[in-house]
């Protein structure tokens, strides 16, 4: 087993905000691979954000972003546990990127829960249009639906969509990381995305 060094163990805390013993632990188990070390803290990363998904969150901030050129606006609400936590640079950070992230990304809804029955149904029929004919029996045609369902999602659920600065992250991941080094349950509550001309 590769020999730790102090100096990895502070290069992956500066990465990824965790503690010096999760990181020490997290290089012993990666056999000193950086990467792969990464890759473990942010495993238990959400899985302890996970743990803390039922806590409330009363406190946060509204974070803005104005697009090049100033034609599209965003309003973000993201909340957490504590005043204290909403100051942090960490959350502030979060904040922006997921405004910067609206802009650029579109999402229609926060969560899945918030997708509409009506535009699922609808999903759901084009999908199974484009199946017909294809002699697939329905229980097979029904997984495939299910399956075009995800990737809807992750096209048009804030939550679910790949993150624009880094593809290999969601958005939840995002959050969860973010909720992992602050030790807080954070939610993203809603957005307004608006450019200049919308009547809306």
């Amino acid at each position: 087993m590769a020999a730790i060094t102090a100096e990895q163990v502070k290069q992956l805390r500066d990465k990824t905000g965790a503690g010096m013993m999760e990181c020490k632990a997290a290089l012993a188990e990666a056999n000193g691979n950086m990467e792969e070390a990464v890759t473990l803290l942010r495993k238990r990363g959400l899985a302890q954000a996970a743990k803390r998904a039922g806590r409330t969150t009363a406190q946060g901030l509204v974070g803005s972003y104005i697009h090049m050129g100033g034609k599209i606006g965003v309003l973000v609400e993201v909340n957490c546990e504590s005043d204290f936590v909403a100051r942090t640079e960490g959350f502030q950070n979060l904040v922006k990127d997921l405004a910067m992230h609206v802009a650029a990304a579109d999402p229609k809804w926060v969560r899945r829960e918030d997708v509409t029955s009506d535009a699922i149904e609808k999903e759901k029929n084009i999908y199974r249009a484009q199946m017909e004919g294809s002699g697939k029996p329905a229980n097979v045609i029904d997984k495939i639906v299910e399956g075009k369902l995800g990737s809807f999602y992750s096209q048009f659920v804030l939550l679910d969509q790949p993150f624009v600065r880094d593809p290999n992250v969601t958005i939840t991941q995002l959050v969860a990381e973010t909720s992992a080094k602050t030790g807080e349950n954070i939610t993203v509550n809603r957005f307004v995305r608006f450019r200049v001309g919308d009547s809306e």
